[in-house]
């Protein structure tokens, strides 16, 4: 079974989806008869963000959307305590707004030598837990290092054109299937999910890839449309 999952390093549904499809998948009853292939997928919610901002990630959220900075930590606490119910540990009062393209073309690179998915939990877990500025390419030596991955080919991440077309590429087959906003989640190219829904919608995708025929000619869309979902527009909160 392969699921395809297009997200972005700085959008918080994506590392909550993240965890709820993978509390999904040890409740699978199936899932011992059946290899699940995660891939992860490029998509830039802002492929226009400076690497340095001059700005907090709450002063981004009150200016984007006309709030007060109070009730932007209240959005962001809101979305603290949601990550908690998945165990994760986000501090919005230490995340570095910052473009996402270089981290994207590093994932690529470790796509490439078979630990996407390990780079892809490091990238979240740098930017919404600890605090790293994952625009920074030293920042991103580190996490790639700590990784697994070689200076060579952190450097082949930065150099080579390839990287870049395969973020390029990512996103554009994004905009050819629909998606509009990430997480977007593709159960073998039959089924699709919206945003980071709800543990039993996962297991319900699980169990018809399983059931069903793995080709058909469009998605059928589970549970709730766009709900808990990033756009270029911001996040629902």
């Amino acid at each position: 079974m392969r699921i395809e999952v297009w997200s972005d390093v700085v959008c918080p549904f994506c590392y909550i989806g993240k965890r709820r499809l993978e509390a999904a998948m040890k409740e699978f009853e199936q899932a011992d008869q059946v290899e699940i292939d995660i891939q992860f997928k490029s998509f830039e919610l802002d492929p226009n963000a400076p690497v340095n901002s001059n700005q907090t990630t709450n002063e981004k959220l009150a200016q984007k959307y006309g709030k007060s900075l109070e009730e932007a930590k209240e959005m962001t606490a809101n979305m603290t305590q949601q990550a908690a119910a998945e165990g994760l540990d986000f501090d919005f009062d230490r995340t570095i707004p910052t473009n996402t393209f270089d981290a994207h073309r590093l994932f690529q690179r470790a796509s490439e030598k078979g630990i996407g998915n390990k780079v892809s939990e490091q990238l979240f877990h740098s930017y919404f837990e600890a605090g790293k500025h994952v625009g920074d390419r030293s920042v991103l030596k580190e996490i790639a290092l700590e990784a697994g991955l070689s200076e060579e080919d952190v450097k082949a991440a930065f150099t080579e054109e390839k990287y870049a077309e395969a973020v390029r590429n990512d996103e554009q087959e994004a905009g050819q299937i629909g998606v509009q906003g990430v997480p977007f989640f593709v159960f073998n190219r039959k089924f699709a999910i919206s945003g980071a829904q709800p543990k039993e919608v996962f297991l319900q995708g699980l169990q018809k890839a399983y059931e069903e025929e793995k080709q058909a000619p469009a998605f059928e869309s589970i549970g709730g449309k766009d709900t808990e979902v990033c756009t270029d527009e911001g996040c629902d909160i």
